[in-house]
């Protein structure tokens, strides 16, 4: 049952974090002894105390949970500075965020206290718990509950509900950028759940690792009918540790997507996984593969591997892959001619379904006639991550590279709005039909659309999407492939 996800979404997904009340800042010193930063807490009522030398240097914070798992449960000396005790991991958003950014913000990193900036000062925080107060009910209060489960079995129930929240959702009027977020949040927080559930009963890892998504995932656009595009990186480690660790990280990986697959998530067909072996590897040999891709490019190794630059960490140590793309940083700067070549042809491998008659090409199922929405839109995920690639834009999600593509001039205003709308619209219709599909039929989501379930509106705006489209892709050939026929 999911009565608790009925939702108004009038105001919620309009407020932003500046229209919420937040916690003034109480700072205290990083050398002040632990029983007198819990006496501050006592006295002011906060369960949340920042730790730093001033309001705008903040080096960490402690909270209620805190204080009982690392000082009481230890039996720690109180006298000891809280800095020995603080939680690092500093979040901050913007006050001009939307609400529901920043609870995504939270479940993403794991924290249950923001931040707050105007322009560049601290001016407040705000918690988990003050925000879900504004939004009573609806997916936020979900993923929490997501948080919670406690098995796999769980896991599976909860992915089992989503179809139906994201139903309501589309009727709701929510944008499909915003339900893009949501599934892959909801996503993410399974994935975690696996992932802290299954270390806790192998044991903890030999070595710092990071386990990261790809494709539609690692760009926050995930749908419903969805399956695994993931990756383990671990540092390198001495010789005589490297068959432990590469043991012990094979059998975690084929553990998380095992369960992963029972939840719901299938196997990739591709082997784009982590329990493929060629997909779990140490730093080292990483670098090697995204030299090789980039220095050595052909047609073939784009249309493979173009999803690892799609990539986005959500567990362990996120710095492995920010060297990564450092490393990738540096091979775009000098990449040889025929990379961004081959990924520009890549980019025009798909003609926009239009006959002369400018109807829609389909194919048939059943005698029935469909046409496959996700290769409609794969065209646009491509041109928009070849530009930013070659600006070397290392965001992963297409709206936002749109952006960024704007904001540094390549794009005009125009060509970003026609490029945002196509895809947010595609997307719209994608997830609509996957949920219904799911909810009506009782059958797997797919990416095929019956052209009969069309009406006359979507069927001429689909047409004016696949003419935008063309023009981008006219706009490659001139740039990428210096071909015009």
């Amino acid at each position: 049952m999911i009565q608790s996800t009925e939702i108004n979404t009038d105001k919620f997904y309009s407020k932003k974090v500046g229209d919420m009340h937040h916690r003034n800042l109480r700072i205290c010193e990083v050398d002040r002894p632990i029983f007198e930063a819990a006496q501050i807490m006592a006295k002011e009522k906060i369960s949340c105390l920042f730790i730093g030398d001033s309001d705008q240097n903040i080096l960490g914070f402690v909270t209620d949970i805190t204080l009982r798992d690392k000082v009481i449960a230890k039996q720690m000396d109180t006298s000891a500075p809280i800095s020995s005790i603080m939680d690092r991991g500093i979040v901050a958003i913007s006050n001009n965020a939307f609400l529901y950014e920043a609870l995504l913000l939270m479940f993403q990193t794991k924290t249950r206290y923001l931040l707050v900036k105007y322009k560049n000062t601290y001016v407040g925080w705000i918690s988990r718990t003050k925000i879900l107060t504004e939004q009573s009910q609806g997916p936020f209060i979900f993923i929490q509950s997501v948080k919670q489960a406690l098995d796999e079995d769980e896991l599976r129930e909860k992915w089992q509900q989503v179809p139906k929240i994201i139903h309501q959702l589309i009727d709701n009027g929510l944008k499909s950028e915003i339900i893009n977020q949501i599934v892959t949040t909801v996503s993410d927080t399974i994935a975690l759940r696996v992932i802290e559930n299954i270390i806790s009963d192998i044991g903890t890892p030999p070595a710092k690792f990071v386990f990261f998504v790809m494709g539609s995932e690692g760009r926050g656009e995930q749908t419903l009918k969805t399956d695994q595009d993931n990756a383990i990186i671990y540092e390198d480690k001495a010789n005589e540790q490297r068959e432990l660790v590469r043991d012990y990280f094979l059998d975690f990986s084929n553990r998380v997507s095992t369960a992963l697959d029972h939840i719901g998530f299938s196997f990739c067909l591709g082997g784009f996984m982590a329990k493929n072996p060629k997909w779990t590897h140490s730093l080292s040999h990483w670098k090697r593969n995204y030299e090789s891709w980039i220095q050595e490019s052909t047609q073939e190794t784009v249309m493979k591997y173009s999803t690892f630059f799609d990539c986005r960490a959500i567990y362990g140590d996120f710095g492995i892959l920010e060297e990564l793309k450092g490393f990738m940083d540096l091979q775009l700067q000098n990449p040889t001619e025929r990379f961004f070549l081959n990924m520009g042809n890549n980019a025009l491998q798909f003609e926009p379904p239009l006959t002369f008659l400018k109807n829609i090409r389909t194919f048939k199922i059943e005698g029935e006639k469909f046409f496959d929405i996700k290769k409609t839109m794969t065209p646009i995920v491509d041109l928009v991550r070849i530009f930013a690639l070659k600006n070397r834009i290392f965001e992963t999600n297409t709206g936002k590279r749109i952006i960024t593509l704007q904001q540094k001039g390549i794009f005009t205003e125009k060509e970003a709005q026609e490029l945002q709308h196509a895809y947010y619209y595609l997307m719209a219709l994608r997830l609509e039909k996957q949920a219904l599909m799911i909810i009506e039929e009782n059958k797997s989501p797919e990416n095929f659309v019956r052209i009969k379930e069309l009406t006359k509106v979507q069927m001429v705006t689909l047409v004016e999407i696949f003419k935008v489209i063309k023009e981008f892709q006219l706009k490659i050939k001139i740039e990428f492939t210096k071909n015009l026929f």
